[in-house]
């Protein structure tokens, strides 16, 4: 039965309504919705129907944007692959997710190919934009294959404690859903500016391109974004006249040290600044309100990979906001679309219809994190929350309805925004042939979490003085960059619980002076 409201309908109905607005720019270069339409359905034909599940080499150009659209269009299941991760990860993430199709947005690397991890795959590349350019005003038939609600659109992955990202499956039902929440969330319009910053490997980058490209907005890709250089991103908001900014809290924080030093302010053209990925520091908070910053929404988010982008939001500051916030920042109140449970430890339990399926492959982690609580199903977060009911964390109606976030059940961290078990890193860890022993702990800095690495080195090892740094060079080689820790310390024994297990936060505490 073919699902009537599905996102590719809610893009194809923008590009009816404003075929002639720019739907992306690249540095200054511009695609019109129609121009875009075409590429999508052009790479559609190149996929052919139902395609399975397509790896994706997702750069920081329009190109990813037509494989995304390009898949969904042609009944696919997409999965981004980052370019820049080691080989051994890229490999393990298209098995796992059962890539049989890969498309190349850039030129491969000679000596590591990019075939999919399938027998019988094929590689695709993107038609290219010159081809387009006669086509893209001639009419087509409406050649979209008929989809189902439950089919999969998307697979991504999160940290699994085996040393194997676990494959979340997503259908198309799950992201309408949050993309049509999030279009009323933000308050697009065709005349927002959207600029895309989140990594394309991970779900937030859809809060920036689907909302956007179903609403006939335009998505702004800047090289700039990614300088390094406050200085430089500021001047490129202000030149691109973005509107919406989608940040993770970690950058925020350091986005308004540098404005409270530099006695600035945001550009005058941003009125929306989403944040969202770790708990917000009420001393920043306290600065950016300090900052002029009235008429900008500054709305702090909540979500997870396996319930599908933002499922709690509250305005912290801005025209929309209500009353300030004391020493605990809330993570906000579920949107229309979500369902709510809060265990009696304190679990904050998330249902409704933006649920994934499940992880594919591994039905026990499936069975043990997507529960059945009467006739509804929910997925427990492991966030332990508390309902702001006697305003000890904010002042005012704001905080009516909202939660707050008290720590994990688990051992999760988050690293950049992203969810990560120190349990797959000790597991990559211990895959070295000098380690005996290893213990990870997450460390705060400043207003982030970073990794620590404790290692007991095998027979062979003792003594060495190089250990530390060859344990780094080998995780290079295998895992992307946020699951190499920023300390690795070579320690001559670990801390224990009484009952026989590695204690990380009492191993940390011990040699958290130790010289690295």
């Amino acid at each position: 039965m073919s699902y009537p409201h599905d996102v590719m309908k809610d893009f194809a109905g923008a590009v009816s309504r404003y075929p002639d607005r720019p739907a992306i720019t690249h540095n200054g270069r511009t695609l019109t919705y129609t121009e875009l339409h075409a590429w999508v359905r052009a790479t559609a034909r190149r996929l052919r129907p139902r395609p399975g599940v397509v790896g994706v080499l997702a750069s920081r150009s329009p190109a990813t944007v037509a494989g995304l659209l390009g898949t969904l269009a042609a009944g696919g299941t997409y999965v981004p692959i980052d370019p820049a991760h080691p080989w051994p990860r890229r490999r393990a993430l298209m098995s796992a997710s059962g890539c049989a199709t890969v498309i190349a947005t850039e030129p491969t690397e000679p000596t590591k190919p990019t075939e999919p991890a399938e027998p019988g795959g094929r590689l695709v590349g993107l038609p290219s934009l010159p081809d387009l350019a006669e086509s893209a005003h001639k009419p087509e038939p409406d050649t979209d294959v008929v989809v189902a609600g439950d089919d999969p659109a998307y697979i991504l992955f999160t940290s699994g404690s085996t040393g194997a990202p676990k494959p979340v499956v997503t259908p198309r039902r799950a992201i309408t859903t949050a993309t049509r929440a999030l279009r009323e969330l933000f308050g697009l319009t065709p005349g927002d500016r959207v600029l895309q910053f989140a990594s394309l490997n991970w779900d937030t980058c859809f809060e920036e391109i689907l909302p956007t490209l179903t609403t006939g907005a335009t998505l702004v890709f800047h090289d700039h974004a990614h300088s390094g250089s406050f200085h430089r991103v500021l001047r490129m908001i202000d030149a691109e006249r973005i509107t919406v900014l989608d940040l993770p809290s970690a950058f925020w924080h350091e986005l308004v040290r540098h404005l409270v030093d530099e006695r600035a302010t945001l550009p005058a053209c941003v009125r929306l600044v989403v944040i969202g990925g770790e708990a917000v520091s009420p001393a920043r908070l306290a600065d950016w309100r300090a900052l002029g910053t009235d008429g900008i929404r500054l709305v702090n988010t909540y979500g997870c990979t396996e319930t599908t982008l933002i499922t709690h939001a509250i305005d912290l500051h801005g025209p929309l906001a209500a009353g300030g916030t004391g020493e605990r920042v809330p993570i906000g109140r579920p949107l229309p679309h979500v369902r709510q449970h809060l265990s009696e430890d304190g679990e904050l339990l998330v249902g409704g219809p933006s649920l994934a399926l499940g992880y594919r492959g591994l039905p026990e982690a499936t069975a043990e994190r997507f529960v059945e609580l009467g006739s509804e199903r929910y997925f427990r977060t492991g966030d332990r929350v508390s309902p702001v009911a006697d305003g000890s964390a904010a002042d005012g109606p704001a905080a009516d309805g909202a939660l707050v976030y008290e720590g994990r059940l688990d051992h999760e961290l988050k690293i950049r925004g992203i969810r990560v078990d120190p349990g797959e890193v000790e597991a990559q860890i211990s895959g070295h042939p000098r380690v005996g022993a290893v213990a990870v702990a997450g460390v705060t800095v400043a207003d982030h979490t970073t990794l620590a690495a404790y290692i007991v080195p095998g027979p062979s090892a003792d003594d060495d003085p190089t250990l530390a740094a060859d344990i780094r060079d080998y995780l290079r080689d295998r895992v992307p960059c946020h699951l190499v820790p920023s300390r690795i310390t070579v320690v001559p024994e670990l801390v224990y619980t009484a009952s026989g297990k590695v204690d990380r936060a009492g191993s940390h505490r011990r040699y958290a002076s130790a010289t690295v």
